[in-house]
């Protein structure tokens, strides 16, 4: 778990290049030029990227692909004029009381 912890620096650092991300799209009109479902197009195919590469268990392109989409949600919240730490929040108070497990094939049990 070690690894997805983030500290109050990294956090800063964070949020710094979320908003560096926003003015990247900015710059290149992605966000007022933009449309929601176009965007929405290119999150599913650096999604397919990222298949590929967990696939192959190539750990540079995954790297690399997981930083794609978030790109492409960054993107996404400015087109929607939403923020993506409100969204990370909402998912996580939807999922922080569910109960279960993951099972030998991948398939996460409910406990009822």
């Amino acid at each position: 778990m070690d690894k997805i912890r983030i500290n109050e620096l990294e956090g800063l650092a964070l949020a710094e290049t979320i908003n560096k991300i926003a003015e990247w799209g900015l710059a290149r009109e992605i966000t007022t030029n933009g449309n929601p479902i176009t965007q929405a197009i290119k999150t599913l195919e650096e999604c397919h990227e990222l298949l590929e590469a967990v696939n192959k268990e190539d750990l540079d392109e995954i790297v690399d692909a997981i930083g794609d989409i978030v790109v492409t949600l960054v993107m996404q919240c400015e087109l929607q004029n939403i923020n993506i730490a409100d969204c990370i929040s909402s998912a996580y108070n939807e999922i922080k009381d569910r109960k279960g497990h993951l099972n030998e094939v991948g398939d996460f049990i409910k406990e009822k």
